[in-house]
């Protein structure tokens, strides 16, 4: 997964970034062709627009644990 830290982009491209809501499109192009397309995903009320780290995390963890148990 790549990630993309709104704090290393220039402040226009932040903001745009950051006034996105859910259902909202994001595209990118590149010499007038499009080169990517992203939907933004629609959050429950009162949900958050946060990845579930510690999900994510938990698989990591376990991969690794059993990258380690393979090699030793």
């Amino acid at each position: 997964m790549t990630r993309i830290d709104l704090d290393d982009l220039p402040p226009r491209l932040a903001k745009l970034l950051t006034d996105l809501r859910g259902g909202d499109d994001l595209m990118l192009v590149q010499g007038g062709g499009v080169v990517i397309r992203l939907r933004i995903a629609e959050t429950e009320a009162g949900g958050s627009s946060e990845p579930a780290a510690d999900a994510d995390m938990e698989e990591v963890l376990e991969h690794f644990k059993t990258m380690i148990e393979e090699e030793f």
